[in-house]
């Protein structure tokens, strides 16, 4: 009488590593999708951030012209705000320094650990962010003003992603005496 031999034979082995390899495979791919959904909450969160701060960079120059006019001195409550017509300007808020983009796109933020900005430089390293600031007439009187602020990034190797925030701005004061 022969004995049985007692074993996996190759078609149960199959089986096993197959369910082995779902059961790892499926917990694997949603650590990286949780891991990309991070990552984009990360940057659009930042995103904003930085569109906002723009923004309140514009009403500070707006307000403080306004200070300036409430006090006597005539002075355009949009003046510093390089342009009003939709021609694209970049915002340093660490200092409200507001320039001209050049006609090919603004150039991108640089950050030194701490801070955004447009200063190269020592221990300042470009980012992949790129904030652009258009501030357009609402009417003709030139009493209302529409900002509107677009930061873009690159998030992966070609996705490119962008986030838009609008105010409305107001001559809420008279332009001096």
């Amino acid at each position: 009488m022969e004995k049985k031999k007692k074993g996996f034979t190759l078609i149960e082995t199959l089986v096993a590593i197959s369910l082995l390899v779902v059961s790892v495979a499926a917990p694997m791919s949603l650590a990286v999708r949780s891991l990309s959904s991070a990552f984009y909450a990360r940057d659009q969160v930042t995103a904003f951030h930085l569109a906002q701060e723009a923004i309140e960079s514009i009403r500070i120059v707006r307000d403080g012209n306004a200070l300036r006019a409430v006090k006597g001195v005539s002075v355009d409550l949009l003046a510093g705000i390089p342009s009003t017509d939709g021609t694209a300007f970049t915002v340093d808020t660490r200092n409200n320094a507001m320039e001209i983009c050049d006609p090919e796109g603004c150039d991108p933020l640089y950050n030194n650990g701490e801070f955004y900005g447009h200063e190269e430089g020592s221990g300042w390293e470009v980012t992949r962010f790129t904030r652009t600031v258009t501030a357009n007439e609402i009417d003709e009187s030139g009493d209302e003003i529409k900002v509107s602020v677009e930061v873009r990034w690159r998030s992966g190797t070609f996705q490119e992603r962008a986030f838009t925030i609008s105010e409305n701005l107001y001559r809420w004061v008279g332009s001096g005496s």
